[in-house]
């Protein structure tokens, strides 16, 4: 997983409550489990105008126009900022890998589906909750200014926006683990010499158990 400091990218706005992980990516896109490939279909509903399918080639496909992840202004943006209960919902840890492998690297909102957001550190992907008249500052900010980007510091945990900076909570384990890029596994492999040496005397102990039952 990759590791996470000071991120400075720009700004998205997707000014809508109640965005679910269906609208992030729609059902017929989870029958695939590789956990690659979904970026091109984040949105897909909102972003093209025919529908979607596993493997179907989107350079031709019809675009909404209107949607703003598909303004050239927009391009290239590494943190969305949304409204209320972001990522309610199915469960599908498909959505916050659509957003990841789509670019962004952080997303804020005023409030997260409590599931998506664990998924969402689980994956590298980091969630910021700020409150609702912050959120609606930089939304304000973003509008009237093209090009607008913020500096996500999470070591100090601040979101600095222009001449301000907006503090965020992060438990200590899950701060621990993005600033080094542990996911699940890799917190496991920083053990592996003593995983190695445990089950090497495991097996000294109780050696029918390194029999293979036919």
């Amino acid at each position: 997983m990759e590791k996470f400091t000071v991120h400075k990218g720009l700004v998205a706005p997707l000014d809508r409550e109640n965005v679910d992980t269906d609208a992030i990516i729609p059902k017929q896109f989870l029958k695939s489990i590789a956990r690659t490939g979904f970026g091109e279909n984040l949105f897909d509903e909102w972003r093209y105008l025919d529908v979607g399918q596993p493997g179907k080639d989107n350079s031709n496909r019809p675009m909404n126009r209107d949607f703003i992840l598909n303004q050239p202004r927009y391009q290239g943006a590494s943190v969305l900022i949304a409204r209320d209960n972001f990522g309610c919902g199915s469960s599908r840890e498909h959505a916050p890998w659509a957003l990841q492998q789509y670019g962004f690297k952080a997303i804020i909102a005023p409030s997260f589906a409590d599931i998506f957001f664990n998924n969402c550190y689980k994956n590298g992907l980091l969630p910021i909750v700020l409150t609702a008249a912050q959120v609606d500052k930089i939304f304000h900010i973003v509008a009237a200014n093209v090009g607008f980007e913020v500096t996500i510091d999470l070591p100090e945990q601040l979101v600095r926006v222009v001449d301000e900076a907006f503090p965020f909570d992060i438990s200590t384990h899950r701060k621990y683990c993005l600033t080094n890029g542990f996911d699940d596994i890799g917190l496991t492999l920083r053990h592996a010499e003593e995983i190695k040496a445990f089950e090497a005397q495991h097996l000294l102990k109780f050696p029918w158990l390194s029999k293979t039952a036919v």
